[in-house]
């Protein structure tokens, strides 16, 4: 046996977990502050920047079931390997797009990885884990330590992706490249060190269900509809299922207003690319934090669940801080904005992090990545709601109103959170209840 097929003990699967979740928010980060500016400085007006981005959401809503079924068809590993393939093709692209066709097959081709990304890497983590520690194994502390490095990424990522155009002279060129262009180039080198460490790192846990490349076919769809099932007929899976559109609402009012919010209250509309990093970097580190304090919360609280409730709360306090802000104006306000905005992310950490352990325990090998990819498709069904609802209330009620309504909408969530937690074995069987001490 080599390195990469040998089994894995739990610590290490924990490691390896955490290193390719570095990895795969890594691009993310670097491409998000000078994505927009790029296209804009391509010669794309904001309705066609629009557009791409419709383009790239629909992508992924088209996406997101079947190949969440394929991850549980062909194996994590291989999902995640293509996965980073598509990614770095993309980031390619997109850093030498010069109009909106190349810019519009770059934004598919990163709405495949984004598709494919959904889910692969937790279930790869959550089914080694029940190889080495069996199915009552503690999940928390590895999925706690994968998230926190994704945020650290994003964080990061989006500083670095903001300051390396402007370290470089505005006249710089070579070719289609401009500075805007090189955090591109920089997140595709990131995703190909992704496909080096996947294919080298990752042995392929065991899983409930194996299928040859002529059963691909038939086996996506079969996947798909016993993810489906599964969470419409438990009702503990549809419940934390449906958390997640509430999620969207709060991190797409956050995505649309806060960065408008924040230039409005510093006077400072240069540098575009550089306030945005700037601001997404706070919420990421508030989302690790989070993510680290999710294992201590939950002891603390007693239980998982009651754990996620205290998260969720604190989102829906942050939400109230930013709408009584908006009332006030100078150092007062830009304070309870920032403090709103970083202890928003640090109670989604919590809350989501634990939100994940429970869905966990509750699904089968066979259907956990189909699961999280409805989860994933939800969270951008409340993201796509938010947007049109939330912008007719920005605009008629005013940005208090839409904070108070999301506080309200992240709040109500709090009851979907079910009381007690189960395990499942490997083949799929439900085991007791977990007491909510044990779960914490």
């Amino acid at each position: 046996m080599t390195a990469a097929t040998a089994p894995l003990t739990a610590q290490a699967a924990a490691r390896r977990y955490a290193l390719v979740s570095l990895l795969a928010w890594l691009p993310a980060g670097l491409m998000g502050a000078p994505m927009v500016l790029l296209m804009l400085q391509r010669g794309m007006d904001v309705a066609t920047v629009g557009l791409v981005m419709a383009i790239h959401s629909i992508a992924i809503v088209a996406l997101e079931l079947p190949t969440g079924g394929l991850a549980d068809v062909i194996g994590r590993r291989a999902t995640i390997a293509a996965s980073a393939l598509f990614a770095l093709a993309s980031l390619v692209l997109m850093g030498l797009a010069t109009g909106f066709g190349l810019f519009a097959v770059a934004f598919v081709l990163k709405a495949v990885s984004r598709a494919l990304a959904s889910g692969p890497a937790q279930a790869w983590y959550v089914d080694t884990m029940h190889a080495a520690a069996g199915p009552g194994a503690d999940l928390k502390p590895g999925l706690a330590r994968g998230a926190s490095m994704g945020s650290v990424a994003l964080c990061g990522g989006t500083l670095i992706g903001g300051i390396v155009p402007l370290a470089l002279p505005a006249s710089w060129s070579l070719g289609p490249l401009v500075p805007l262009s090189v955090p591109m180039l920089l997140a595709a080198a990131a995703a190909a060190v992704q496909l080096a460490v996947t294919l080298a790192a990752l042995p392929e846990p065991p899983r409930e269900r194996a299928a040859s490349f002529g059963n691909v076919l038939r086996g996506v769809p079969i996947a798909v509809t016993a993810g489906l099932r599964s969470g419409l007929r438990e009702r503990a899976i549809t419940r934390l299922l449906l958390v997640a559109a509430g999620v969207g609402v709060v991190l797409t009012a956050i995505e649309i207003f806060t960065p408008g919010r924040l230039q409005e209250l510093t006077g400072q509309p240069e540098s575009a690319g550089m306030v945005y990093a700037v601001v997404g970097a706070i919420g990421y580190a508030g989302s690790a934090l989070g993510s680290a304090l999710a294992p201590l919360t939950a002891r603390l609280a007693r239980g998982s669940r009651a754990g996620a409730i205290t998260g969720t709360c604190v989102t829906a306090l942050s939400l109230a801080v930013l709408a009584a802000s908006t009332s006030l104006g100078g150092t007062l306000a830009i304070v309870l904005a920032g403090l709103g905005y970083v202890t928003l992310y640090v109670g989604c950490g919590v809350s989501e992090l634990l939100r994940g352990e429970m869905l966990h325990r509750r699904a089968s090998s066979a259907e956990r990545t189909t699961l999280l990819s409805v989860d994933s498709l939800l969270l951008q069904a409340g993201g796509a709601v938010a947007a049109a609802g939330l912008g007719w209330a920005a605009l008629h009620l005013g940005l208090a109103a839409v904070w108070w309504i999301t506080a309200g909408v992240i709040l109500a969530t709090a009851v979907l959170f079910p009381r007690a937690a189960r395990t499942r074995t490997a083949s799929g069987e439900a085991l007791q209840p977990v007491p909510a001490g044990a779960a914490g």
